[in-house]
């Protein structure tokens, strides 16, 4: 987050850098650039408001940014909506007010309104994805924006983000444009927000990060910006090359398998929408079709593991997939290693899903599929016990690291294979 001190300073190039609500023709030196995206899944029972949706309320949600621009666009997703459409009646994007204790508050003269073809309210069918109009709008990197959508009428059931680690704001009537929201519902989801792009001078395009709770940041501190694409964000901005600092773009998400969708079962029982249809589904919706992506990291198999059982083999064939379709896009795919879950409270381990663990490892490590590796597994493990997190990384689950073990993954990755 920015200084409480730095606010009116940025409220202040805001407005001067805002007389109108779009930027006009786009330098052929700059570019489109995704700085914060998060997974989209259907509604959910576990997550509240999916299910129901939004009926004259307003929705404010928190987004942390990755690289900056002289301005924004944000997009809408309702991929996994039931209505046949979903109207947003209002839009606006402002700076929070870090000089209260209210996550909610926002710098009144920071407020701007998000237009769609000119039009303060749009509305989306079901299925789609929509962006804004460009809003010149000078963002900085890593730093907070709040963004408020106005529903008028009934949503349905909506698409969703679930355990953000991110706290959203739900509120009566429309208050887009108020700089507080008292009584507001606070929801750990993010909802239809599912990107944020900034506009900037060529400069390395964006990483997205396709994972899923690792990524996602379970177990991180709340509304604390501690997941590890946060941290790598911090580490390229820190020392760049030149001006080429790419976006990081998260697509964690909690729960999610490579082969399986969320509603087929788990461990056994039920399934859950929330945790995604399988990634080889969402590659092109959450992956691809990202604003500048040059690099997709995939850090994801785990769950197959202990939630499905799933054999090695089948593992390996869906990670081949996504590598091989990755590069049929003339991207770069760099794989990630699983890192050892034993004891942990949350999952089912056994001998033999460690032999999985240790298989598909051994495939990433040694496999042509990859331009490169980040090996998780050995940063993490516990060297007297191998199949264990690090005591000092571990949040108390034996799965999931905490915000020190987030650092040390993003310390792990070399920055090299992301420019």
């Amino acid at each position: 987050m920015l200084a409480a001190s730095a606010v009116a300073v940025v409220a202040s190039s805001v407005l001067a850098a805002s007389s109108g609500s779009a930027t006009g023709g786009i330098d052929k030196n700059k570019e489109w650039v995704g700085t914060w995206a998060a997974g989209s899944t259907p509604g959910s029972v576990a997550g509240g408001s999916s299910m129901v949706g939004f009926t004259n309320q307003s929705l404010r949600q928190i987004v942390h940014t990755s690289v900056g621009g002289e301005a924004l666009r944000i997009r809408l997703s309702d991929q996994y909506g039931l209505n046949a459409s979903v109207t947003i009646g209002h839009a606006t994007v402002a700076l929070p007010d870090l000089t209260t204790p209210d996550l909610s508050d926002i710098v009144p003269a920071s407020v701007r309104e998000l237009t769609f073809n000119g039009k303060t309210s749009v509305v989306q069918k079901k299925g789609t994805d929509i962006l804004s109009d460009p809003l010149t709008f000078a963002v900085g990197a890593q730093q907070d924006l709040v963004v408020t959508l106005f529903f008028p009428v009934a949503t349905g059931s909506t698409t969703f983000h679930f355990q953000s680690r991110q706290i959203s704001y739900v509120a009566a009537g429309d208050r887009t444009n108020e700089a507080t929201v008292p009584g507001a519902v606070a929801r750990e989801n993010f909802y239809f927000l599912a990107g944020v792009d900034v506009l900037r001078e060529k400069a390395g395009g964006s990483v997205v990060i396709f994972g899923d709770s690792i990524a996602n940041g379970t177990n991180s501190t709340l509304n604390g910006n501690k997941r590890w694409p946060d941290a790598l964000a911090g580490r390229l901005i820190a020392t760049p090359r030149g001006d080429r600092v790419p976006g990081v773009l998260n697509l964690g998400i909690a729960g999610n398998r490579v082969t399986k969708d969320g509603l087929e079962p788990i461990a056994g029982g039920g399934g859950f929408a929330e945790v995604g249809n399988s990634a080889l589904f969402r590659l092109q919706h959450d992956a691809l079709s990202q604003a500048g992506v040059g690099t997709v990291l995939v850090e994801l198999g785990i769950n197959d593991i202990w939630m499905s059982n799933e054999s090695p083999e089948a593992i390996i064939d869906g990670l081949h997939q996504i590598a091989i379709q990755v590069r049929q896009k003339g991207l770069k795919v760099v794989a990630c290693t699983l890192m050892p879950y034993e004891n942990a409270t949350s999952a089912v381990w056994t001998p033999e899903r460690e032999a999985t663990r240790l298989a598909v490892n051994e495939y990433l490590r040694t496999s042509s599929d990859f331009d490169g590796l980040v090996d998780f597994d050995k940063v993490m493990r516990d060297p007297a016990a191998p199949s264990k997190l690090r005591a000092e990384f571990d949040s108390g689950d034996h799965i999931h690291p905490n915000d020190a073990g987030y650092q040390a993954m993003a310390n792990a990755v070399n920055l090299n294979l992301l420019r």
